[in-house]
C-alpha cells in the first residue's frame, strides 16, 4: 500500500484557509481591530517567502478569539467551511484522493491550526489529517503550539511520529504541495509532485525533475 500525503492550501483547496478564516471573522464581524486584514496580508508575504515565524503567526490568529469557547469556534469553522471552503475545492485534487483511497492510504498535513484542517479534511472525505495542534485550557483554544508544529521541517517530524503510531508499513510515499515551505518533506518523499507551485517551488521542480500539475477550479 503506498502513502499519499497532501498539503492543503494552495494544494487541494485554491485558497489559504488561514487567510480565508480570517476574512469570514472579520464579515462575522467577530474581529473589528482595524488593520487586520492587511497584517494578514503581510504574514502571507513572508510565508510566501519561507521567511514567516509560526508562533507570530499563531498568536496574529488566535487573539480575536480567546474569548471564545472551543465549541464556539468549532461552530464558526463549520459554518465558514460550509460557506467559503467548499467552493473552492480544486476538482482534480477531489478526483485523485478519491481513486488513491480505493487502494492506498491518503494523509493531509498543513501548516493550519488542527481546528481549521480536521473540517476541511472532512469535507475532503479524508480520515487521516495532521494540523497544527493547539493547547486548551478551560474550555479554549490558546495560542500554545502543542507538540511539534507542522510547519517547515516540523511536517517531516509529525509524519515520521505519524508513522510509528501506524501498524502498517508503506511501500512508498508520495507528496503533493505548492510552497517552497514543504521543500523539506518533498525531499524526504520517495515521489515529489507541486500542484500550481510558488515561483520558488517552481524553479526547485525543474532543477529536481518533479512532476508539476497544473490544477484549476474550472
Amino acid at each position: 500500500m503506498e502513502l499519499h500525503i497532501f498539503d492543503l492550501d494552495e494544494t487541494l483547496i485554491a485558497g489559504d484557509s488561514g487567510v480565508l478564516w480570517h476574512q469570514f471573522l472579520v464579515r462575522e464581524g467577530v474581529v473589528t481591530q482595524a488593520g487586520f486584514l492587511e497584517q494578514d496580508a503581510a504574514m502571507m508575504q513572508q510565508y510566501a517567502l519561507g521567511e514567516l515565524a509560526l508562533e507570530q503567526y499563531i498568536s496574529f490568529s488566535l487573539t480575536p478569539i480567546k474569548h471564545l469557547s472551543s465549541e464556539q469556534v468549532d461552530r464558526l469553522v463549520s459554518h465558514f467551511v460550509r460557506q467559503q471552503v467548499n467552493r473552492i475545492v480544486y476538482p482534480q485534487g477531489q478526483a485523485l484522493i478519491s481513486q488513491l483511497k480505493q487502494s492506498h492510504e491518503v494523509l493531509i498535513i498543513s501548516a493550519t491550526v488542527s481546528f481549521i484542517v480536521n473540517q476541511i479534511a472532512q469535507l475532503l472525505g479524508v480520515e487521516h489529517h495532521l494540523g497544527v495542534d493547539l493547547h486548551a485550557e478551560q474550555g479554549k483554544y490558546t495560542e500554545q503550539i502543542q507538540g511539534v508544529a507542522s510547519f517547515r521541517e516540523g511536517k517531516v517530524t509529525r509524519l515520521k511520529q505519524w508513522l510509528t503510531d501506524q501498524s502498517r508499513q508503506y511501500s512508498s510515499i508520495s507528496f503533493y504541495s505548492d510552497s517552497i515551505n514543504d521543500q523539506p518533506l518533498l525531499e524526504y518523499a520517495d515521489n515529489a509532485y507541486t500542484v500550481n507551485p510558488c515561483p520558488k517551488l517552481k524553479q526547485l521542480a525543474l532543477e529536481r525533475n518533479w512532476t508539476q500539475f497544473s490544477w484549476q477550479l474550472s
